[in-house]
């Protein structure tokens, strides 16, 4: 959606990888108003589309897709692409329309351009769940490739909704990393699965030790399928959305 950064820098030089040096290389770059909820960032979403069209010529995409609202949406706009099972819980719970918004965008982008590979990242662990689904169930003859989460030297994942971190906020949010670090310590140090609830409840402490947190979610499931985990062994996988402030950020990791 714009604001790139360090991780889509990763996913373009991937996707080059990928192409090799006869296959071309697209990047689209779209704020996606149908994925924000009526109280979300869509207004106020970074758009700096002059630095981001130059990342993405550094790091070797061909061509860079920029459409209008009026474009991909137009007055009689009235088709959406639902996925039913992977948007049940973690971010379809806390956003209910989201998804709905993720799955149409990305169906009108796979019809528009038509790609062999396409490359996500794995922050939004997910997300990644969900357009595999999609891809699958409507016969998108697509691979779907997704590419390990980038982060800063003291382990926060890099994002476009950093920015709106305050000095004191950008200091707390690393809490996100120490978490899936100290629930893999946890993991590696038992003698026995953990029940999640029991780890559910020690994160949120370690969370909530920061003044400027709120816990929307700490959850662990199965990465493929995204079935809860009632017991949390090695081989689980664990997400969390927590605000800083204002901003809301996520992050996950497997045990």
């Amino acid at each position: 959606m714009g604001c790139l950064h360090e991780g889509h820098r990763t996913l373009i030089q991937r996707a080059r990888r990928l192409a090799k040096s006869k296959g071309s290389v697209i990047v689209s770059i779209f704020v996606n108003k149908i994925q924000f909820g009526p109280n979300e960032d869509f207004k106020k979403y970074p758009r700096t589309i002059k630095r981001d069209t130059a990342l993405c010529r550094e790091a070797g995409a061909d061509i860079i897709f920029v459409p209008s609202d009026g474009q991909i949406y137009d007055e009689t706009h009235s088709t959406f692409v639902v996925e039913s099972h992977f948007t049940k819980q973690m971010e379809g719970a806390s956003r209910p329309t989201h998804f709905r918004g993720v799955t149409t965008i990305v169906a009108k982008l796979f019809n528009l351009i038509q790609p062999n590979i396409a490359v996500f990242g794995a922050k939004d662990w997910q997300q990644t769940a969900v357009i595999r689904q999609m891809t699958t169930d409507l016969n998108f003859p697509i691979r779907i490739v997704v590419v390990p989460t980038v982060r800063e030297k003291d382990g926060l994942a890099i994002s476009s909704r950093n920015i709106y971190l305050s000095p004191t906020e950008r200091q707390q949010a690393t809490v996100l990393y120490e978490a899936i670090q100290s629930a893999r310590m946890d993991i590696k140090n038992a003698n026995a699965p953990i029940p999640a609830n029991v780890l559910r409840r020690k994160l949120s402490r370690l969370v909530d030790k920061q003044h400027l947190t709120k816990i929307d979610y700490i959850e662990f499931f199965e990465p493929k399928t995204l079935k809860p985990a009632m017991l949390v062994s090695s081989g689980t996988h664990l997400a969390l959305a927590v605000l800083f402030g204002s901003t809301r950020l996520i992050d996950n990791g497997r045990l």
